[in-house]
This record gives C-alpha cells, sequence and structure tokens, in this order.
C-alpha cells in the first residue's frame, strides 16, 4: 500500500508514517512538560517534609537541570550512531527508572535517594530532549522545521499547564503542618507525617511511570521513519569544531542559555515578587500564596495560548522576525515588572510569559539551519544550554536578598535586571537571524539543498 498522501497542510508532512510518528513523538513533548512543572515547585515541599534548609532542598533544580547538561552529548551520539527512534526509547526507559525509583526512595525515606531518582529521570528527559527536538525539525519538508518543532512543543506547553494543576493537587493534599510546627515534633509523630507526604508526592510520577512505559511499548512498535541524511566521516571533536566556528549556531547556544534562564527566573521569582506585594496590601501569608498561584496559572496559560497563537502565525511570518519581536515586547514588559511596585507588575510578568512561549523552539530551530548531518550533534548543545535554568535563577536569588535598591524601587525588582539583559540576547540572536537568513540569504546555508538529505555547509 502506497503510504504518499496529500502534503498535510500544516506540517508539511508528506507521508502517512511520518505522520504517525509526529504525533506519536509529539506525545513525549506534553510528558516532559508535566515532569517539568510537577518537580520545580517541589523544592519547597521538600524542605518542609525533610525538615532540612532551603538550600539543600534547591538541590533538587540544581540535579533536574544537571541531568540535561550531563547526558545531551552521549544522547546525541547514540542517536548518530544507531537512530532517532532509540535515542527515544533510551529516553523513555531512563525516564521510566527515574520514576520508578521513587518508591523505594519513599520506603528509605532519605532525601538524597529522591535526588538520584530525579538525576536519572532528567538523564531521560535530555535523550528525549535531544533526540525528539531535531527529529520533529528534520521529519518533513526542512523550510518548514521550525514550525514543527513549535507545533510539538504547543503540546509542551500543555503538559506545562497539566503539570502546574497536578502539582497543586498533590499540594492540596500534604499535611497542612508548617516547618517550625515539625522541627518540634517528636521523632516518631515526625515519621509518620513525613511518610504520608512522601506517599502523596511520589504518586503523579508513578503515574507518569506507567504512561512513559505505555509510550514506550508504542514506539517500540510503530515504525518510526528515519528522516534521510548523508553520514559525514567526522570524529566528535571536528564536529563540534565545526559547529562552535558555525556563528548562527553558536549565538544560537548562547541565546538558549539565556533565554532558559530568563524563563527560571520569571517563573521562580513571581512568588517573591507577589508575596511581596500581596503583604504590602495587607495580606494574610495564606492569602498572599493563594493570590500567587493565581498569578501562575495566568503565567502558565498565557504561556500556552501564546505558543498555540505562535504556531498558527509562523504560517505567514518569518520565525526570525517573529523571535526578535517577542524579545522586545518581553523586554518591555520586564521593565514594567520592575518599575511598577503594585500589581501592575504582575501583569507585566504575565505579558512576558506569553512573549516567552515562541522562544526556546523557535531559538532551536533558528540554530539547526544548515546544519545538515550536524544536526544530531547540535541539538545536544541545545539541550546542555537548559544549564542556563540553573545559573541565572541562583544569580538573581543573590541580587533579590541583597536589599539593594535602584531608583526607590526593592531588591526583588532589581533583581529583573537579569531576565532583561537576557531577552536582550535573545532579541538580538532574532534580528540577527533574520538579517542572516532573510535580507542576506547567500551568507546563509546553501538553499539549493531541497532536503536534509544533501548535508549543508557550516559557516
Amino acid at each position: 500500500m502506497d503510504t504518499k498522501t496529500q502534503e498535510h497542510s500544516f506540517l508539511h508532512i508528506d507521508d502517512k508514517s511520518q505522520l504517525t510518528a509526529w504525533w506519536l513523538i509529539t506525545i513525549c513533548f506534553a510528558l516532559w512538560g508535566v515532569a517539568s512543572n510537577v518537580t520545580t515547585p517541589m523544592v519547597g515541599s521538600f524542605s518542609k517534609v525533610f525538615r532540612i534548609t532551603a538550600g539543600e532542598a534547591s538541590l533538587v533544580s540544581f540535579v533536574y537541570h544537571l541531568g540535561y547538561f550531563c547526558v545531551a552529548i552521549p544522547a546525541a551520539l547514540l542517536i548518530q550512531k544507531y537512530s532517532y527512534k532509540w535515542g527515544i526509547v533510551a529516553g523513555l526507559i531512563l525516564f521510566a527508572i527515574g520514576t520508578v525509583a521513587f518508591v523505594p526512595s519513599r520506603w528509605i525515606g532519605d532525601y538524597y535517594p529522591f535526588l538520584s531518582a530525579y538525576f536519572v529521570m532528567t538523564c531521560g528527559l535530555s535523550f528525549l530532549q535531544t533526540s525528539c527536538n531535531p527529529y520533529v525539525y528534520c521529519l518533513g519538508d526542512r523550510h518548514h522545521g521550525i514550525l514543527r518543532v513549535n507545533a510539538s512543543q504547543t503540546f509542551n506547553a500543555l503538559g506545562t499547564l497539566g503539570g502546574w494543576v497536578l502539582a497543586r493537587e498533590v499540594f492540596s493534599r500534604l499535611s497542612p503542618i508548617d516547618a517550625q510546627q515539625r522541627m518540634a515534633m517528636p521523632i516518631q509523630q515526625f515519621e509518620a507525617i513525613k511518610d504520608h507526604d512522601l506517599g502523596v508526592m511520589i504518586q503523579p510520577y508513578i503515574v507518569m511511570g506507567i504512561i512513559v512505559v505505555a509510550i514506550m511499548a508504542l514506539v517500540m512498535v510503530v515504525k518510526i521513519p528515519e528522516p534521510a541524511t548523508i553520514r559525514v566521516s567526522r570524529n566528535l571533536r571536528d564536529r563540534i569544531k565545526l559547529l562552535v566556528a558555525n556563528k548562527n549556531y553558536r549565538d544560537g547556544v548562547v541565546a538558549q542559555f539565556c533565554y532558559v534562564g530568563a524563563e527560571l527566573m520569571c517563573w521562580t521569582f513571581i512568588f517573591q515578587y507577589g508575596i511581596r506585594i500581596f503583604t504590602a496590601e495587607g495580606m494574610t501569608e495564606q492569602a498572599c500564596m493563594q493570590e500567587v498561584q493565581k498569578f501562575t496559572f495566568l503565567s502558565l496559560l498565557f504561556f500556552t495560548i501564546g505558543r498555540i497563537c505562535s504556531t498558527w502565525l509562523m504560517r505567514w511570518f518569518s520565525a526570525s522576525r517573529m523571535l526578535a519581536f517577542a524579545g522586545v515586547a518581553a523586554m518591555v514588559g520586564i521593565v514594567g515588572t520592575i518599575l511598577f511596585t503594585d500589581r501592575n507588575g504582575l501583569y507585566c510578568l504575565i505579558i512576558v510569559s506569553g512573549c516567552m512561549s515562541l522562544m526556546f523552539p523557535t531559538i532551536f530551530g533558528i540554530s539547526m539551519e544548515g546544519l545538515g548531518d550536524h544536526i544530531k550533534v547540535g541539538s545536544a548543545g541545545q539541550i546542555m544550554a537548559i544549564l542556563g535554568g540553573s545559573l541565572f535563577p541562583t544569580l538573581q536569588a543573590i541580587i533579590a536578598s541583597s536589599g539593594i535598591t535602584l531608583l526607590g524601587v526593592p531588591s526583588i525588582n532589581v533583581s529583573f535586571l537579569l531576565a532583561l539583559g537576557c531577552f536582550g540576547v535573545v532579541t538580538w540572536y532574532g534580528h540577527q537571524a533574520y538579517v542572516r537568513f532573510r535580507l542576506n540569504p547567500t551568507d546563509a546555508a546553501d538553499d539549493d539543498a531541497d532536503k536534509l538529505s544533501i548535508p549543508t555547509p557550516i559557516e
């Protein structure tokens, strides 16, 4: 039976098996969105449940981003030697092992086995991101690769929103006893409450593990076509040298590093930013948290809506120009966040979330332009750039806790200057990409290569 069909009007995929593979792989994007947004809020819970310091609890975030950094290159080498399919399978296996490891970690009842489980799980997510992003980019017409990555990442945004809802449900079932009361408890009573809370906290991961195993079984049995490429006989060192010498790719990694840092800063410090505002309004601590959660939900909702809209608009507008425009809009929003000392600053952060929606997949896609078969190793550099989500929030925390003021605004507002700088880098990259690929196309990759089966030159 002929598998060819009419070209898909939106994704520009002209093969049934490829379209089936796109839908199946896109489910993975939603899965790591759920995992990310369930994990991030766990930092505060671990601090309370284990009676540890906030610094120790923050190791969850550090380990989470470290996993992305450590295995991106091994993931790229695996898909280079075998196929994208086996890179995806390896990622799902590690993801499943990490989620299953939460069960014995709960039995042990110690904090550090949980960190190990998070690290293994995140290694799986790194494999998935390193494999899935370039796969959907290469799957059809290469001129619409950025659009396909954005379309798949839309499901990641939906997963992120779902993860927030799931995390809120988990928190509602935890014991309401605060950290100070737990510190004063007899050990037996504390252990009983801790065991209850850990049992609640691991439930989302167990469910994710079951779903991951089911997806892995489907990936194993369903045909996952390998995009046609010509093998480039170069070792890893030579590939990395070529990629580093490619200005578009090199700048893209820097822009991604800054973007992920800005995203984490905006979504992490919205809590401290909002609590300061609501406390000044005279709200109680519990009322402050409830109000901040509403604004957090609105931020994620705007992010999801923005990704859907930007993917739709990308059918007609240049991805690089849209990236630059979104960067400028985000910078304007951050300026408002810095200068306003009331709820208007929170509304500005919500607008910034909408602007951020297209940035990760668009930066990724633009940086892959002209790489040919080098895209497999190139994707690893983009995933390693996620480490920016560990560095920049740490620097912001130092500024926010320093007590420094600028033009009369408090230190938490001043700390968003870091995000302003990061969005400036993203804006600059979008503009440079527009000049390179739209205004001066002869300076970019060879546009005569209509398919990725022809390795396009690197600058």
